[in-house]
C-alpha cells in the first residue's frame, strides 16, 4: 500500500457514537474498572505489571473466572497503564495512583475518549505481534543462561511480525472503504492472508506459498481473537475441527464448502476510525467523507473525482447541506469549467452534484445555457427537472457534450463494461458519427475516438473510430 496516493474515503460514524462504542468495549471497560479498583495496597513490578499475588484479586474484581482469567486481567492492567488510566508513582515501592486520563472518560470530549482508546489499541496491537508466552519461556530457556531472549530459536522477527499485521490490517481497511455500503462485508481469513502473501503477478499460488498462507491464517486467528475485545474487529474464529487431528472424526457433520469455517473478520466502525488514525499518523493520505464540506466547489469536484460513487454522493450531500441551493449551483458550475485533463470528470461530478439540488437552482442553469462547456449540461438538467422553454442544443453542442461525457467516463472507470455499452450505443444510434466527431473542438477528442476504436467490438466501426482519431490529432497538430 503506497503512502503517496490518496486512499478511498472512509465513511466514519459520528465521534460521539464512536466514543460510546469505545467505552463499551470489553478491554477498555475492564481497564477502567481496574484503574478504579487500584488503591494504596496495589503493587506493581519493575515493568509496571501487577505483582503475581495481586493478579487473582484483579481478576476477581473484574468477575473473571477460568483458565484465562489471569491473562485477561493482566491484559486489562497493561491497557490501563499504557492508556494513562493508572500511573506508577513510586517505582521503588511499586505504588500506583489514578492516571490523569481516567477523568477524561467521564468529563472529556468524544475526541478525548477516542484518544484514550487509541492508546489502548496500540497496546493490544503490540501484544498481538508477540508469540505465545509458552514459546517465549522456551526461547529464554534455550538461551545462554543470561536470561536474554533467543529470537533465532523462536523464529520470530518482531519488526517483520508487526509489519505483517500492519499489512493485513491495511488491506482490511482498503476492502472496507472500497465497499459501496457503510459497513464492509466480512472477509474470509484465507483471502486476507493471501492478499499480503501471494504476489500480484502470481496467477496460481505455489504449494510453498499456500503453506505460508495456511501458517499465516493460524497466526491471524490468534491475533484477531486478541483484537476483538478492544473493539477493532468483529471476528468469527477458525472452526476448531479444522485444528484437530485429521484422524479424529468430527462430532457433527461439517460442510467443507463453507468458507466461514476458516475464519471471517470485519472492521467495526470504531476499528475503521482507529485504523484511519494510524494511517494518518504513518503519513498516508486517508480522507474521510465530510473532509471537503467546508472547502470550495473546486476542491469538492477535484477531491471526489476518484471516490467510489456512494462515497462521492455522501461527500456531496455534506457539502450541499452547508449551502443555499442557488449559491451552491453557481459555485459548482463555475468550478466545472476548464480545458485541462481533469475538466471532463469535474463536469461529470458537477452534473451528479446538481442532480441533488432542487428546482431552486434553475436560475443558475439558465445563466450558462450559452456557455460552450456548460450549455449542454444545463439543458440536460433543465429538461430532467421539467423546466419550460429549454432551447434545443445545436449539433456542435451535442457532439461536444458526447466527447466530454465519454472522456469523463474514461477517467472515472477506465475501459469498463458500462463504457463499452455507451460506445456501442453511440455508434449504433448515430450513423456517420465518426465523420463529424473528429472535428469537435475538445481537448480530449482524439483520445476519446481512440478509446472508442479500442472498445467497440465491431472491427469495421473500430477502424472508423481509429481513422477519426488520426484526423483529430492531425487537425490539432498532434
Amino acid at each position: 500500500m503506497s503512502d503517496s496516493s490518496p486512499l478511498p474515503p472512509a465513511r466514519l460514524h459520528p465521534e460521539a457514537e464512536l466514543a460510546r462504542d469505545a467505552l463499551s468495549t470489553p478491554l477498555l471497560s475492564r481497564a477502567v474498572r481496574l484503574a478504579r479498583w487500584a488503591g494504596p495496597r496495589t503493587r506493581v513490578d519493575a515493568g509496571g505489571g501487577l505483582v503475581d499475588e495481586q493478579v487473582p484479586e484483579a481478576a476477581e474484581a473484574l468477575g473473571l473466572t477460568g483458565e484465562d482469567a489471569a491473562a485477561d486481567a493482566g491484559a486489562a492492567w497493561r491497557v490501563a497503564l499504557d492508556a494513562g488510566l493508572v500511573e506508577v508513582v513510586d517505582e521503588k515501592e511499586g505504588t500506583v495512583a489514578a492516571g490523569a486520563d481516567l477523568a477524561l472518560l467521564t468529563g472529556g470530549s468524544p475526541q478525548d475518549v477516542l484518544g484514550v482508546w487509541l492508546a489502548a489499541l496500540e497496546t493490544v496491537l503490540a501484544d498481538a505481534s508477540v508469540p505465545d508466552l509458552g514459546g517465549l519461556v522456551d526461547a529464554i530457556a534455550a538461551g545462554d543462561g543470561s536470561g536474554e531472549l533467543d529470537l533465532d530459536s523462536l523464529h520470530w522477527d518482531p519488526e517483520a511480525e508487526a509489519e505483517f499485521l500492519d499489512g493485513v490490517l491495511g488491506n482490511l481497511y482498503l476492502l472496507t472503504v472500497g465497499e459501496e455500503g457503510p459497513v464492509g462485508a466480512p472477509v474470509p481469513l484465507p483471502a486476507l492472508a493471501a492478499s499480503v502473501l501471494v504476489p500480484d503477478d502470481m496467477a496460481e499460488p505455489t504449494n510453498e506459498v499456500l503453506e505460508q498462507v495456511s501458517d499465516a491464517m493460524m497466526r491471524l486467528d490468534d491475533q484477531f481473537r486478541m483484537l476483538e475485545p478492544v473493539g477493532l474487529v468483529e471476528y468469527r474464529p477458525v472452526d476448531e475441527t479444522l485444528l484437530s487431528d485429521a484422524d479424529e472424526e468430527p462430532a457433527a457433520p461439517v460442510d467443507d464448502t463453507d468458507v466461514s469455517r476458516y475464519g471471517m473478520v470485519r472492521l467495526t466502525p470504531l476499528g475503521l476510525y482507529g485504523l484511519r488514525a494510524r494511517l494518518l499518523e504513518a503519513g498516508f493520505d486517508a480522507p474521510a467523507v465530510g473532509d471537503l464540506a467546508d472547502k470550495g466547489a473546486d476542491a469538492l469536484l477535484d477531491g471526489t473525482a476518484s471516490f467510489p460513487s456512494a462515497a462521492a454522493h455522501a461527500e456531496t450531500e455534506h457539502w450541499l447541506n452547508r449551502r443555499e441551493p442557488l449559491t451552491a449551483a453557481r459555485e459548482l458550475l463555475a468550478a466545472a469549467r476548464g480545458t485541462d485533463e481533469g475538466a471532463p470528470l469535474r463536469r461529470l461530478r458537477c452534473q451528479q452534484a446538481l442532480s441533488l439540488v432542487g428546482a431552486s437552482a434553475e436560475p443558475a442553469l439558465r445563466e450558462v445555457l450559452d456557455d460552450a462547456e456548460l450549455g449542454g449540461l444545463a439543458r440536460v438538467w433543465l429538461t430532467e427537472h421539467g423546466a419550460a422553454d429549454v432551447p434545443p442544443p445545436s449539433e456542435a453542442m451535442i457532439f461536444w457534450l458526447t466527447i466530454d461525457t465519454v472522456a469523463a467516463q474514461l477517467a472515472a472507470e477506465g475501459n469498463s463494461e458500462e463504457l463499452r455499452e455507451l460506445v456501442e450505443g453511440l455508434a449504433h444510434r448515430h450513423s456517420g458519427f465518426f465523420a463529424t466527431a473528429w472535428r469537435v473542438d475538445h481537448p480530449a477528442t482524439a483520445d476519446v475516438l481512440e478509446a472508442m476504436g479500442r472498445l467497440h467490438p465491431d472491427k469495421k466501426i473500430a477502424k472508423e473510430a481509429r481513422k477519426a482519431a488520426f484526423k483529430a490529432r492531425s487537425q490539432h497538430g498532434g
